[in-house]
């Protein structure tokens, strides 16, 4: 059960060490492109090659989708970024259904984890599977694998890497389950746990009364998508790569100094060099070409 492609390297590391995949279930095919085709998920387009059968309910909860689902005669479901299930669902395989997340519970659970890791300044994230229960992102865990955080990364790169590492996890979690090795363990919560909420529009609005770090940590988190964004004068602009300036200007936050190869926005503590910048209505730039034919 997956839709994008995140969820396509578990699917293709199950079917590459022959596990019986008996069904595939994503999200209804969707408009895309400027031509609004519709178009399957990534996880349908690879089923689709491997000739899996392919479910694509609107209504989980609907009888027909589950009387489909219970022919199916799934030993175990596996779950990779999709949907919350209604626990009709999760519960009818005999040896459980059991999720991958992106983070390493009981931290980060929520629809980010990958995102709000890195603009909580951590230093090292990582992947779960974990089989599921009642409440979100709280079941009981299976396997853990931790992944470090590099200084150059975003949430871009380390997705790439959770999602292979998570592959990975997923076949081990299956092989365990399949031998009868599986042994999980609930999660046990302290105080300063984390959450991984949504990401809104609103909430990708840069506040430059920030420090210099927390604002790197927080475009580095939101690149490449859905874009850290502020204003300057009446146009928005999205800020897809920065770095901490050797400044100790104490202009006003959010203030700019610019030169013909180089744009400096302040913060509370000193400023941040912007190096990859997309104004509104045109394509993603670096800032010396973005310089050469316009200014802020």
């Amino acid at each position: 059960m997956g839709t994008p492609e995140f969820a396509v390297p578990s699917l293709k590391k199950l079917v590459d060490n022959e596990m019986n995949v008996v069904g595939v279930i994503t999200a209804p095919d969707k408009p895309k492109g400027r031509g609004r085709i519709m178009s399957g998920s990534p996880v349908k387009d690879f089923a689709t090659e491997a000739n899996i059968p392919v479910l694509q309910p609107t209504n989980l909860k609907s009888e027909n989708f589950q009387k489909e689902l219970r022919n199916l005669k799934a030993d175990v479901q596996v779950v990779v970024a999709f949907r919350m299930l209604p626990e009709t669902v999760w519960s009818m395989p005999p040896k459980g259904t059991f999720n991958l997340h992106g983070s390493l519970l009981p931290n980060y659970r929520g629809a980010a984890p990958i995102n709000w890791a890195i603009i909580n300044g951590e230093k090292s994230t990582g992947v779960t599977t974990f089989f599921l229960q009642h409440e979100i992102d709280t079941g009981s865990i299976i396997f853990q694998e931790q992944e470090p955080i590099r200084p150059e990364d975003n949430a871009g790169t380390l997705y790439e890497r959770l999602m292979l590492k998570g592959a990975d996890l997923v076949l081990k979690t299956m092989l365990a389950i399949q031998t009868g090795t599986a042994v999980s363990h609930e999660q046990i919560v302290g105080n300063s746990i984390k959450s991984a909420p949504k990401i809104f529009k609103e909430t990708c609005k840069i506040d430059w009364n920030k420090s210099s770090e927390e604002l790197q940590n927080f475009i580095r988190g939101l690149s490449p998508y859905p874009g850290a964004w502020t204003n300057f004068g009446d146009k928005i602009f999205k800020i897809y790569k920065s770095e901490i300036a050797d400044t100790t200007s104490t202009q006003d936050p959010g203030s700019l100094q610019q030169s013909s190869e180089e744009i400096h926005v302040f913060t509370n503590d000193g400023a941040l060099k912007l190096l990859e910048i997309q104004q509104e209505g045109k394509r993603r730039m670096d800032i010396v070409d973005f310089l050469k034919g316009n200014k802020i």
